[in-house]
């Protein structure tokens, strides 16, 4: 098979999959498609994916890149919009880990999504997901990854809502779609800006204009265009990731099944605009002012959104704001230009991540659908493999010496600190502050639900709603129990890498150029250098690790987890009272929706009714339409009474026409 036979295969094998089950197995085209081969098209569709892109890295690994088109879909003039494929370092990397998380969930989503009447409809969507992420990664032009950047929002839109009698469903689904228009938006001001000026749409092209680009001032100001343009490429990322102020989607968009909270939260979505500010890295290289407001916004979600993780009650919104907070980490590496270290924390993420939903899914089957921290404890013995893989899942997030994370996280605050662009100070010390804050809110979740007292009821009287699932409000009954092994195996095999894949990877991917040729780093940006220099192996890091600030910032995050929990739980409720204000501040999620809701969306609805009323109704109908209806009228009022019918009123008419004429000409001639 030739190597653009391989990568088509990869992108496409689960587009036919979703396809299949989507127009065969929901009702849309019949109902051939059942449940068993629902789920076995969908998986097989996604292993051999995954088994591509393995093969593919290795390939990249050998020196095997390519930077080609596969179809052209459209010429204007000289410009060509094509389909086409760059597979180097970071993009292979991404097709390992969004093919790999995604099989997980499929397997996954067999037992978690057993009773469900959408069954095929759901595995349709998460693999018409998985498609549109590879065409995301894969892309080797500026439009082809906008194409993938709309496909992933739209099957978002799909999956949140896709239990759609829900209203809070369908407010979450709406909120993630036009949160992300605002942000997507910025993103094609971005792409126009960088074709206005390069004429291409391939980002080889762009990227050899970089010189050009850089003495470019934006017309009209004194700013540089390739400052603008970076901007306004990151608003799409703050969007699509998540990011302060276009973050309050991601924790609504709980409301859709375990299975694309992992989809979405771990290895795809919300790591999207990570992946592209990396492939984009450069250009953001020209601006130092852009690289301050990428690690300014980084700083502010790594911490402040993770200190909102702590008063939360549902497991997944727990998990959810997590992965704000880790996503801000991401972007601080991204401000330091320490992309390596950046996509290295999207990676280990990926798996620790995707464990944690998974195992928050599995012990919301095991609590028979509630997600309330405050109705479980003592989950250990009920849940054992469970328990154990969330454990896994909460070391290698907190950052535990020899875990996954522990590698990635720690070189981000080192790169922080290391960063000469205005603002890493701040960064620093937010990305520190924000380990004990992760410690925190992490060891509580843990300790709330597999520690201490049984606060769950064993009565068996369940409520339960319109999907044939107890309600998420507290409702359930029964004794807890493990879940099936389609559930528990996926569990088991992202602890895997949750544990080992840092320690094994962190040399070649960060110190070893891995992404030469994919990432641009200049010399006056001299973070990764910094980190290079001090660097020595994987065991003497991990074992220097214990002697760190962060490691004892995640130890005092346990300490007090375990204290306020376990030991004297009235210390909680004691300190929401002393810190009202502080709570309310927190439980209102700093009043972001707020002020989207009553100033955002009033100011948008002003607008769109002054452009109703003044622009369609008043100058559009009015004027343009109406107007020129009614000038029609009165000329056609007027030219009625010279068609008289009577031969001597046209011969009249010629005479008067002939003199007139006469009279101009001979004016005209003297």
């Amino acid at each position: 098979m030739s190597s653009t036979s391989l990568y088509l295969v990869i992108a496409l094998a689960p587009l036919v999959g979703a396809m299949i089950t989507g127009l065969f197995g929901t009702g849309f085209l019949g109902r051939f498609v059942g449940r068993s081969a629902a789920h076995c098209i969908t998986i097989l569709g996604v292993l051999v994916s995954f088994i591509g892109s393995v093969v593919v890295l290795f390939q990249v690994l050998n020196g095997q890149t390519f930077d080609g088109t596969v179809y052209i879909w459209n010429a204007i003039g000289d410009i060509q919009i094509e389909i086409g494929f760059l597979i180097d370092s970071l993009s292979a990397m991404m097709m390992v880990v969004v093919t790999s998380v995604s099989l997980m969930v499929h397997i996954y989503t067999i037992g978690y999504m057993a009773d469900d009447p959408g069954y095929q409809r759901f595995f349709s969507y998460i693999s018409l997901f998985t498609f549109s992420m590879l065409m995301l990664v894969m892309s080797n032009n500026m439009l082809q990854l906008f194409f993938g950047w709309e496909a992933v929002g739209l099957v978002s839109y799909l999956l949140i809502g896709f239990w759609f009698k829900r209203p809070t469903a369908i407010f979450a689904n709406m909120k993630a779609f036009v949160i992300n228009r605002v942000g997507d938006f910025g993103f094609i001001l971005g792409i126009g800006l960088l074709f206005a000026y390069t004429g291409s749409m391939h980002y080889g092209q762009v990227f050899e204009q970089t010189d050009k680009l850089a003495a470019l001032p934006f017309p009209g100001t004194d700013w540089q265009l390739v400052t603008v343009a970076c901007i306004s490429l990151f608003v799409g990322a703050m969007g699509k990731s998540a990011q302060v102020p276009l973050h309050s989607w991601l924790p609504d968009s709980m409301e859709g099944p375990t299975p694309i909270s992992a989809l979405i939260h771990a290895a795809t979505m919300v790591t999207a605009g990570i992946f592209m500010v990396a492939r984009f890295s450069p250009v953001f290289e020209l601006s130092s002012t852009a690289l301050s407001f990428v690690i300014v916004i980084g700083a502010i979600g790594a911490l402040f959104l993770g200190i909102l993780g702590v008063i939360q009650n549902d497991i997944k919104r727990v998990v959810a704001y997590s992965t704000l907070s880790q996503l801000g980490y991401m972007t601080v590496a991204l401000g330091a230009s320490a992309y390596a270290a950046s996509v290295f924390h999207l990676m280990t993420h990926a798996f620790f991540k995707a464990l944690l939903f998974l195992a928050a899914g599995s012990v919301i089957i095991g609590m028979h659908h509630d997600q309330d921290i405050r109705n479980m404890g003592g989950l250990r013995k009920y849940m054992p493999i469970t328990w154990i893989t969330f454990l896994v899942g909460t070391l290698a997030l907190v950052g535990t010496p020899f875990f996954a994370g522990f590698y990635s996280k720690e070189h981000i605050i080192e790169a922080a600190g290391a960063a000469n662009v205005w603002g890493a100070g701040f960064a620093y010390y937010a990305t520190l502050i924000g380990v004990f804050v992760t410690s925190l809110y992490s060891f509580r979740v843990y300790f709330l639900v597999f520690h201490g007292k049984e606060r769950f009821d064993t009565t068996g009287h369940g409520h339960v709603d319109d999907h044939g699932h107890a309600d998420d409000h507290g409702h359930h009954g029964g004794v807890p129990h493990e879940s099936p092994w389609v559930v528990t195996l996926p569990l088991v095999l992202l602890a895997i890498p949750s544990v080992i894949a840092g320690a094994l990877l962190i040399d070649p991917m960060l110190f070893g150029g891995f992404f030469e040729g994919s990432i641009t780093v200049l010399a006056e940006h001299p973070a990764m250098a910094e980190l290079a220099a001090h660097w020595h192996d994987w065991l003497a890091y991990a074992l220097h690790g214990f002697v760190t600030v962060p490691f004892w910032l995640m130890i005092a995050g346990l300490v007090v987890a375990w204290y306020c929990y376990m030991v004297n739980p009235a210390v909680p409720a004691a300190l929401r009272r002393s810190l009202s204000g502080v709570y309310g501040l927190l439980e209102n999620k700093y009043y972001a929706d707020w002020f989207n809701e009553q100033v955002v969306s009033r100011l948008a609805l002003g607008l769109g009714r002054g452009l109703w009323q003044g622009g369609d109704r008043g100058f559009i109908d009015g004027i343009v339409v109406n107007g020129s209806a009614k000038v029609v009228g009165w000329v056609a009022a007027i030219s009625r009474h010279l068609q008289s019918g009577f031969i001597y009123h046209y011969a009249f008419a010629m005479i008067i026409g002939i003199m007139a004429f006469l009279t101009f000409f001979v004016l005209t001639v003297h």
